[in-house]
């Protein structure tokens, strides 16, 4: 897949609308979650402990990380796709214009729903921008490239790479919490909810393309690459 691939068809104006509201609220939904107090998802953690030892804001963070996750798929020989770009830079941005607006809460009172919204929108948003066809995420990609160079599963593979991540976020700072916990029992059965809800059909067929993720359990709307789309940018 390259980054021109994909921008044909019918359905491209839905698909591209779904990419960016979709990478929109993927980083809107992080913000929420920063603001909750409660723990974040796996990278946020460590995008949160970088922020904490460099000064930057967590948003910036976010993009230089993306940006050094995609400069591994290189040597791994993955293509990006026009999604894979754009979601190292729109995820950023939105998550710091949303820290920007939405202040701190104090109390489980509103800790706890702003933890709740927080999620349930990232499965909203994780459904919308795979659903719209346009390549995984960087982080992704390195995990499914690990995946077919080692001929490890993707599920030891995801997890292996997320423990890392976690730990190294824990050490530097970031929060771990019951909503890291929560967030990874519950994304994936709503991301597999809203894939199906947003699927966009193939072009020249009635029906959406659904296709299960290898080895990984979860159901993912195929992308055009033999890996198919994975669940988290």
């Amino acid at each position: 897949m390259s980054i021109a691939s994909g921008l044909h068809g019918r359905h491209l104006t839905r698909r591209l609308v779904q990419l960016y509201v979709g990478l929109a609220l993927y980083g809107v939904s992080s913000a929420l979650l920063v603001r909750s107090g409660l723990g974040l998802e796996p990278w946020g953690v460590l995008h949160q402990g970088l922020a904490e030892k460099t000064g930057l804001t967590i948003g910036v963070v976010s993009i230089v990380v993306g940006a050094a996750v995609l400069l591994l798929w290189v040597p791994i020989r993955q293509r990006p796709g026009l999604g894979t770009v754009s979601n190292v830079f729109v995820i950023g941005l939105a998550m710091d214009g949303t820290l920007a607006l939405v202040p701190d809460v104090d109390g489980l009172v509103e800790q706890v729903p702003l933890l709740l919204l927080g999620i349930v929108l990232n499965g909203v948003a994780t459904g919308l921008y795979i659903a719209a066809r346009f390549g995984p995420g960087p982080r992704d990609g390195l995990m499914t490239g690990l995946h077919r160079l080692t001929g490890r599963s993707i599920r030891l593979v995801r997890t292996a790479i997320e423990v890392v991540v976690v730990a190294t976020g824990f050490l530097l700072g970031g929060s771990v919490g019951v909503g890291t916990v929560l967030y990874a029992l519950a994304i994936g059965p709503l991301a597999q909810f809203f894939l199906r809800w947003f699927a966009v059909p193939e072009q020249g067929s009635g029906s959406p393309v659904v296709a299960q993720g290898p080895d990984s359990g979860s159901t993912a709307v195929a992308t055009g690459t033999p890996e198919g789309a994975i669940l988290r940018p």
